[in-house]
């Protein structure tokens, strides 16, 4: 039986590459833009799956792949993919916003802690030898007494959640629509600014998200508020938060993610107030090793075939595209 033609567009583990291959014939997308678009005139036809990174797939590539039943990518977000079109056309698309949204959540728990605790400069006042001098570092601000919005209540965004009401902290959420949970829910992220010590953004990057946290949002936060970041750079204005910290209009927040990463602004660097971590959220070694099995195994599960993982374990189920950008 033949197998599957499927486009490799992705910096794949190893290991995954070579499942891929056993179970399919593999096809990589080059990398330069030109090469890839007289690759895909080739050869577009036969592709029937794509393993999906962080390549942009739009109309016009779609187009190029008539036969296209399916998109496993190693991400949460779809930032890079046409979602209307891809939908229009009846392509799945899974994701692993499952599987990584435990790591996510610690991560934001983690820089949380880290911005209101002020754990970075601390260890450096440590280090630099100040403590038998000074005697005393200043007071931080305790999140367990915190109002924090959530804007994004998605997989992620409920792990965070869930891990806040153990620490004693409110919690209420932003969102396009209202979740079956008893929390409160605001559809205006103004107001729920307002009503925050902290903004925690968890959504996903869309024309609809692109700035949705601004200057009025920011404001509305107000100088003793906090903004924790780990969904996608330009969720934020990053010139608006770097005014909003020149004038103390913000007491300071922790960013995983940047607008145009990898480069990131020298005022955010220099600004003391920031946490700043490389875009590193879901990255340990086992959620990373998971998402890549995911990768495989969707696309296994969706040809019908027995993937690398059927005889040692049960599949476990992947999300929907409608999961996993609520």
């Amino acid at each position: 039986m033949l197998k599957p033609i499927i486009l490799n567009a992705a910096e794949l583990p190893e290991r995954t590459n070579a499942e891929l291959k056993e179970l399919f014939t593999v096809l990589d997308l080059p990398k330069k833009p030109a090469a890839a678009s007289a690759f895909l005139k080739e050869h577009g036809r036969e592709i029937r799956g794509i393993a999906l990174r962080k390549t942009k797939i739009d109309a016009a590539f779609l187009d190029a792949v008539p036969a296209l039943e399916i998109i496993s990518s190693y991400s949460a977000g779809l930032d890079n993919v046409d979602v209307e079109a891809t939908r229009a056309r009846a392509i799945r698309i899974e994701t692993t916003s499952h599987i990584l949204a435990e790591d996510v959540a610690n991560a934001a728990l983690g820089l949380a802690l880290a911005v209101t605790r002020d754990f970075v400069n601390a260890d450096a006042f440590v280090r630099a030898g100040r403590w038998p001098e000074e005697k005393h570092y200043r007071l931080g601000r305790s999140i367990s007494r915190m109002k924090i919005g959530i804007v994004g209540l998605g997989a992620i965004g409920s792990a965070i959640a869930k891990r806040l009401q153990a620490l004693g902290s409110g919690i209420a959420y932003f969102g396009p629509t209202r979740k079956p949970i008893d929390l409160p829910y605001y559809d205006d992220v103004v107001r729920l600014a307002q009503d925050s010590d902290m903004l925690i953004l968890t959504c996903p990057l869309s024309p609809a998200t692109h700035h949705l946290v601004d200057a009025a949002v920011i404001d509305a936060l107000g100088p003793r508020g906090y903004i924790v970041n780990i969904s996608r750079g330009p969720v934020i204005d990053e010139t608006a938060l770097i005014a909003a910290l020149a004038a103390d209009r913000i007491a300071g927040a922790a960013l995983d993610v940047f607008e145009h990463e990898p480069a990131v602004p020298e005022a955010l660097i220099r600004d003391r107030r920031l946490v700043l971590t490389p875009h590193i959220g879901s990255a340990t070694e086992e959620t990373r090793l998971r998402m890549a099995d995911n990768v495989v195994d969707t696309l296994a599960s969706h040809f019908g075939l027995a993937g690398p993982r059927d005889t040692m374990k049960p599949r476990q189920k992947t999300e929907s595209i409608v999961a996993s950008i609520s």
